[in-house]
């Protein structure tokens, strides 16, 4: 295979970003002469942050205002082995072979066969199935499977499919679910037929590659949240899997916190040759200022710079590509956070039946599913974040930001949005539950998370608006 040949060695972990977060000092409060603070410097980045021009003024943020302390640091967890620890368990042989496997059933369209066990969609759906039950027996009973059944008429043929469902249930009361989905039906030319080849490699094979591996890796432990794996069925031709899913968790009046959408994580390459095996997309509804996924985008872009992750995550302007969806519009049809994961450049059209395993990249493959697992274990296992968050006016164009402490933080991530950004473009480290500034008027939002004592960062929490 292509990626096979030219597989690098294997990867090794190294916490990114140290340099780029302000570690706040305590400053000498006691003496005649004040001691002038730090000021916030950008994150870095491979491009410059944005120029913030209040009033006419061009000048970076970090040129206008200084930090006052209010307290004094504390020394923060490194997090390096509890990630290495996650990350290196991600298996790329079982990731390959998963890939394999749902390409060599030929098609799992709809409408083919559910008869076959080895060919077509109900070949497919008991893979799935059988893997699931497998992690289920090494699972202690933290780990359950089953299957949701619901109906589909597409082409004049009316069908029963299925949606696989795992879940790992969380210890934390009040601590909400987190889905990640990925589906397992593919389409080939033309479109409607239930035998035309469709091997669906990258699309979506990769995506229940990952699920299956998450599913893997995180029974092996108990989770804060509660987590849901689901295999859907039917997205080519309606998303109809996932609608019927995200309708039934709104009947059980499950408190979904967040659902990552995995669709396309395997071809570093695009068709003219151009390569990105540094960075993945994220997709999400908008708009920008208000949507709770586009905050929850934000979020996981947040996790992959802190945690120093092997992929970078790149926070796009839209719900998904012009003319094209997922999943994930699904659950934000009925008000759930969600997002979509997918590869920065795109190799294969919808329905090509070149889409195979050749054309996967493996290491990319293998470094995508590590940084969607951690973002994963963030949102399941991670401190809550932070609530009652308020922003009080002290005079003199100064504020203090306050919040309620979370009992098993040992650190807090303040993270700051300049007006009309899509991620958050500065963040401070701090070890209390308040900050006074004279910065935060230039900025259009603030969030926070917790870290926690194995260094973990989780969440972030609601963003508080302070411009319109």
């Amino acid at each position: 295979m292509r990626g096979m040949r030219h597989l690098p060695p294997a990867f090794r972990l190294a916490l990114a970003g140290v340099g780029a977060l302000l570690m706040l000092l305590a400053c000498n409060l006691g003496t005649s002469e004040a001691v002038r603070p730090p000021t916030i410097v950008p994150r870095a980045s491979a491009t410059p942050p944005p120029t913030l021009g209040f009033s006419g003024d061009q000048t970076t943020f970090a040129q206008q205002a200084t930090i006052v302390p209010a307290n004094i640091s504390t020394p923060i967890a490194d997090p390096a082995r509890e990630v290495a620890a996650l990350v290196g368990a991600v298996e790329l042989d079982r990731l390959m072979v998963h890939v394999q496997t749902l390409q060599n059933f030929y098609t799992r369209h709809v409408n083919s066969t559910q008869s076959s066990p080895t060919q077509g969609i109900g070949a497919a759906r008991e893979y799935i199935s059988a893997q699931f039950r497998a992690i289920q027996q090494m699972s202690n009973g933290r780990l359950y499977t089953f299957d949701q059944e619901f109906q589909v008429t597409y082409a004049g043929m009316t069908t029963r499919q299925y949606n696989v469902v795992a879940v790992i249930q969380g210890t934390e009361p009040g601590a909400g679910t987190v889905v990640v989905g990925a589906h397992y039906d593919s389409i080939g030319q033309p479109m409607d037929s239930g035998t035309a080849y469709a091997p669906g490699a990258n699309d979506n094979a990769t995506g229940v590659a990952a699920i299956l591996e998450i599913a893997r890796i995180l029974s092996a432990k108990p989770h804060r949240s509660s987590i849901m794996l689901v295999a859907f069925s039917a997205e080519e031709v309606g998303r109809r899997g996932s609608i019927a899913f995200a309708r039934y968790l709104v009947e059980q009046r499950v408190d979904v916190i967040g659902m990552f959408n995995i669709d396309g994580i395997g071809n570093a390459n695009d068709r003219r040759g151009n390569v990105n095996d540094t960075e993945l997309r994220i997709f999400s509804d908008g708009p920008n200022e208000t949507s709770i996924s586009r905050h929850m985008a934000r979020t996981a872009e947040f996790i992959s710079f802190t945690t120093g992750l092997p992929i970078k995550m790149i926070v796009e302007n839209a719900i998904d590509r012009e003319n094209r969806y997922g999943d994930h519009f699904s659950f934000s049809e009925v008000g759930y956070p969600a997002i979509r994961f997918i590869q920065a450049l795109e190799e294969k059209t919808n329905a090509d039946p070149t889409d195979t395993i050749e054309y996967i990249e493996p290491e990319y493959f293998r470094r995508s599913v590590e940084s969607i697992l951690m973002v994963v274990s963030a949102y399941s296992d991670g401190p809550r974040p932070p609530r009652n968050i308020s922003l009080r006016d002290i005079g003199g164009g100064r504020s203090t930001l306050l919040w309620e402490p979370i009992p098993d933080a040992t650190g807090y991530i303040i993270a700051l949005r300049a007006p009309g950004s899509l991620r958050f473009d500065q963040q401070i480290e701090w070890s209390g539950t308040s900050i006074d500034w004279d910065g935060f008027r230039f900025y259009a939002g603030v969030a926070i998370a917790a870290r926690g004592p194995n260094g973990i960062v989780g969440p972030l929490s609601a963003e508080y608006r302070i411009r319109p």
